[in-house]
């Protein structure tokens, strides 16, 4: 299934430019961490990058294991 444009460009502004979530993705722990996890189902682009990427907001590609 493809994914349209504005997907798409959700979801790459979620992963490379948002500073909520490259923060909490590059630590792993913390506020932010916490902060995206509860937020991630209201906030088109982390929609968007789970969509996109098949893992939630707050978890890097392609990691494997538990929270």
């Amino acid at each position: 299934m493809g994914h349209g444009k504005i997907t798409k460009s959700l979801a790459g502004f979620c992963k490379n430019t948002c500073p909520v979530c490259t923060r909490a993705r590059e630590k792993g722990e913390g506020l932010l961490y916490n902060f995206v996890k509860l937020e991630e189902e209201l906030c088109p682009a982390c929609r968007s990058y789970k969509k996109v990427y098949g893992v939630p907001a707050h978890k890097k590609i392609g990691h494997t294991g538990s929270e």
